[in-house]
């Protein structure tokens, strides 16, 4: 890498990035001032009727997905934004449309996602923070409908119209294990019901998903009218609808649905829109913001969250299955690190060169390629060179593809921004041309009850030799086949550190006994949340977060990175 990065934050190299107006990145694009709803002088919401379907189709959508993260890192982002730049730098009208930061890795492991060194998008402060106030709006909206459904219960208590069971929980978009469980109501008969609730951190929110999958205003009201609340002592599904609040949260969220228009250090254009996790959510961007995307550009670069067993998976069977997408290309993202990793070598040890560590971590790669043909993709890997990989590692890491007849680039854009991913879009212009994607195949039919989704999906993609349900999971399914609702995809929780769920089992977890704890009906966004292991839907903060780093230091946030 240019030494010039690591004497540099992310963020001093997006503060010293000249950037041009947003109104003038999207009269670039063809959209006229009036459609621009600005935020500040850099951002802005574009509405979603912009979004034209006849050229949707038309243009080429590219998925980056990666290999099994580990604790090294990836940079699936910084390749994502870079391949865009690269697409830039060689003459294509290209979008990059990715997913919104949360606060809660921003200040606790990450520091933040707005990608890095010379391939960002811009403002970063902005995009990691409170950006255009998207999660704020879904976390007040979920939030609301636990208000006011807490209080139909104590304004109904003894009438007979209360609910048996309650479901719906609520959301905070920080990391706080505190909260996983807590009891509310207490401090008598004035300060409501007693029970037991618990919150999950705002991507995991189903109002989230439902932002997502969303394609208008009155799909977006069909939907939260559908939201599952609890079951009534009859037995009975209470959903939203029978609240009559959905027009209360439509209000919160009407600005929300809309992408939201930034630009990278190169000025290219850039969507961010949603931000579920990929392990305990669907990890996709928002629907609206891909469309928009593929809209106005020949070429939209967009990614799906953590490996491609989970982002990738959830990117096919949920997101393109509901929207007719159909890649163009996948390209997976492999590093010497994380290769090395899932090798076996110890993290104190993967900065040292180690071509034997990196072969035998080969495997993951392999096992994710597999599955991406099984969806029918046209894949190139993406190596993200770190300025510690030996040339040798770089060459196993090629002739393992040419083996695997897979297309193979080396991206440095961290470093060199678009300069440094102009041979990936090269080659990725090449591989649409020569051998573009099929239809996308999916792993399991809408007809498939839902168990025999979870177990495709587990044997297929992970490995699993089998499927263990819980008993608190067994009986959520007899209410899913109660609903009339099995038609759902599957939405699968579980680590992003292994094919399995267990989060030490590194490389290529096979043969393992894959248990789901408990099954989420996520009746508004149309998918049944599929909970395994050991996952939480609230992570906790690690013992020195990165909120110990990030500071306002003469009018300026430092720290975040």
């Amino acid at each position: 890498m240019n030494l010039i990065v690591f004497m540099k934050s992310d963020i001093q190299t997006a503060r010293e990035t000249p950037l041009k107006k947003i109104n003038e990145i999207a009269a670039e694009m063809g959209i006229s001032d009036d459609d621009v709803w600005n935020y500040g002088k850099y951002m802005a919401k574009i509405p979603c009727r912009l979004i034209d379907e006849n050229k949707v189709g038309k243009s080429h959508l590219i998925l980056v997905t990666a290999i099994t993260p580990t604790k090294a890192g990836i940079g699936k982002t910084t390749v994502s934004i870079g391949l865009a730049l690269g697409l830039q730098k060689i003459g294509k009208k290209a979008i990059v449309a990715l997913r919104e930061p949360s606060l809660g890795p921003c200040f606790g492991m990450k520091g933040g996602a707005a990608g890095g060194g010379y391939a960002q998008v811009l403002p970063m402060e902005n995009i990691n923070l409170h950006f255009t106030g998207d999660f704020h709006a879904v976390t007040v909206a979920h939030n609301m409908i636990a208000a006011l459904l807490d209080n139909y219960l104590y304004q109904n208590k003894g009438t007979g119209k209360g609910l048996k069971e309650v479901l719906w929980k609520r959301v905070l978009d920080i990391n706080d294990r505190s909260l996983r469980k807590i009891v509310t109501g207490l401090g008598g008969p004035g300060f409501g019901i007693p029970s037991e609730s618990s919150f999950d951190i705002t991507p995991a929110s189903e109002i989230m998903a439902i932002l997502c999958l969303s394609t208008s205003l009155d799909d977006l009201r069909r939907r939260i009218e559908k939201i599952l609340l609890g079951y009534d002592y009859q037995g009975n599904p209470f959903t939203v609808k029978d609240l009559d609040v959905a027009g209360a949260i439509l209000v919160l969220l009407k600005d929300a649905v809309n992408p939201n228009l930034v630009q990278t250090t190169e000025n290219t254009p850039a969507f961010i829109h949603g931000g579920p996790f990929a392990n305990i959510a669907h990890g996709c961007n928002s629907t609206s913001a891909t469309k928009m995307a593929l809209t106005y550009a020949d070429y939209v670069v967009t990614e799906a969250g953590f490996g491609a067993d989970l982002g990738a998976e959830k990117f096919f069977n949920i997101k393109c299955r509901k929207s007719g997408l159909n890649p163009r290309l996948t390209v997976i993202v492999a590093t010497a690190q994380g290769l090395k990793m899932h090798g076996g070598v110890p993290l104190s040890d993967i900065d040292k060169p180690d071509p034997e560590g990196l072969k035998n971590g080969l495997g993951n790669l392999k096992k994710h390629l597999r599955n991406l043909r099984n969806f029918s993709q046209s894949v190139v890997v993406a190596f993200n060179k770190y300025e510690t990989d030996s040339e040798e590692e770089i060459l196993a890491v090629r002739d393992f593809c040419v083996s695997e007849k897979v297309f193979f680039a080396v991206n440095t854009a961290y470093s060199e921004g678009g300069k440094g991913a102009v041979n990936l879009a090269e080659i990725v212009v090449k591989a649409i041309e020569e051998n573009p994607s099929g239809p996308v195949m999916f792993t399991y039919q809408d007809e498939d009850s839902i168990p025999l989704k979870i177990e495709k999906v587990a044997k297929s993609i992970y490995g699993a030799s089998g499927i263990i349900f819980s008993e608190k999971a067994r009986k959520m399914l007899k209410h899913v086949s109660e609903m009339g609702i099995s038609h759902y995809p599957v939405c699968i929780a579980k680590t992003q550190f292994s094919f399995s769920a267990d989060e030490r089992a590194y490389g290529v977890a096979e043969n393992f006994e894959f248990k789901i704890n408990n099954i989420v009906i996520n009746n508004g966004a149309e998918f049944i949340v599929a909970i395994a292991g050991e996952i939480m839907r609230m992570p906790g903060l690690p013992k020195n977060p990165q909120a110990l780093k990030i500071d306002l230091v003469d009018g300026k946030i430092d720290g975040l990175s």
